[in-house]
């Protein structure tokens, strides 16, 4: 679930081992990239999605990084694409709005260009005039969107998941539902780590899909069904080992689920009345309690979506065809378990950066000794 447009400042652990007493990272040197604590330096990641538009800021520690600030809005800059193969003109100013907030915010908090990760994903990717639309902004709002392509999109939502991962199973599926496109991942454990053993990037994503199925009057079970076999289709050809699938069907691997399609459903499942990120990140759902939430979703009809606290009327039409793909995955590759993530691809961004800024650090000590 994202945040709101003000959420505070807090601590986070989304990049972080779970402590049980409450350890602080301890402070460093002020302006050094590898410092920690109130003197670190700030680093932001901002994300520019087909369906949202999501800003991170946050400082380094021993143990991750402290969120400083943070931002999300829906702008559904993907709407319409599957059918024009353009970005439309009111998607584009609805982002644009958004990443001006988020300049705004970058600016304010004195977040320095070389710290500052923003990235674009499907929407821009696949749209004639989406490089376009990134110059735009560039020159409108200073800020340097860069398209990623699928893999690194695929492998940055694996980093900022790792600490999720149940060390005592044998393969782990990482499942990212974006707007336009669901990346997979499949990692098994060699040794104390996970290695990759290979990946896909399917074209259908929450927004496409509630697109290509627009969602009926009357029974949704058809509908409903309809949405899983399209999203089956689509994943049916992993580019992966068949073998591998055993390790699931057999209990010995679990799924990690990154996005709001699987947090929505936490929220539902905890019947919460508002959504707690503290609740729901890390969470263990069945298989059957996703099922069961789904089942809840259709049940309460669009409206009854829209008045959920941790769906809201910005979502209440896509929020199935998340489930959905959750459950076409989950047919494919049967897993019993699945961990919720609310985190992924800014969390990996973030890391990624401060750790590529320590390296330095660490070469001049080697040095000096």
């Amino acid at each position: 679930m994202p945040e709101t447009d003000g959420a505070p400042p807090r601590r986070d652990d989304r990049s972080q081992p779970r402590r049980s007493d409450g350890q602080r990272a301890a402070n460093g040197a002020a302006g050094d990239p590898g410092a920690s604590g109130r003197d670190a330096p700030l680093y932001g990641a901002l994300d520019l999605g087909t369906n949202n538009c999501r800003l991170l800021i946050a400082k380094p520690a021993r143990d991750g990084f402290r969120v400083v600030d943070s931002f999300s809005r829906i702008v559904r800059l993907g709407e319409g694409l599957s059918r024009t193969g353009r970005l439309d003109d009111a998607a584009m100013e609805r982002a644009y709005e958004a990443l001006l907030l988020c300049g705004e915010r970058v600016a304010k908090k004195g977040v320095d260009s070389s710290r500052l990760m923003a990235v674009a994903t499907q929407a821009c990717r696949q749209a004639e005039n989406g490089p376009a639309f990134i110059e735009r902004v560039r020159v409108g709002t200073g800020l340097k969107l860069r398209i990623i392509d699928p893999i690194e999109e695929a492998r940055l939502a694996v980093r900022g998941c790792l600490n999720l991962f149940d060390p005592s199973v044998e393969a782990v599926l990482v499942v990212d539902v974006g707007g336009g496109s669901t990346e997979l991942n499949w990692l098994s454990k060699r040794g104390d780590s996970f290695v990759l053993e290979g990946w896909m990037s399917a074209p259908v994503g929450v927004v496409t899909l509630a697109e290509r199925h627009p969602e009926p009057a009357g029974a949704l079970d058809d509908w409903y069904e309809a949405m899983v076999n399209d999203m089956g289709a689509a994943i049916a050809e992993a580019p992966v080992n068949p073998a591998l699938r055993e390790l699931f069907v057999s209990g010995r691997a679990h799924m990690v689920g990154t996005s709001g399609a699987i947090t929505s459903l936490a929220g539902i499942h905890l019947g919460l009345r508002r959504y707690q990120r503290n609740l729901v990140d890390g969470l263990w759902m069945t298989r059957g309690d996703c099922e069961a939430a789904a089942d809840t979703l259709k049940r309460l009809g669009a409206a009854g979506r829209a008045a959920e606290p941790c769906i809201g009327p910005d979502r209440a039409d896509l929020v199935l065809a998340g489930a959905a793909i959750m459950e076409a995955v989950q047919r494919a590759w049967p897993s019993e378990r699945v961990r919720v993530a609310d985190r992924g691809l800014r969390e990996g961004l973030l890391l990624q950066q401060m750790r590529e800024d320590r390296k330095p650090n660490r070469r001049r000590r080697r040095g000096r000794s």
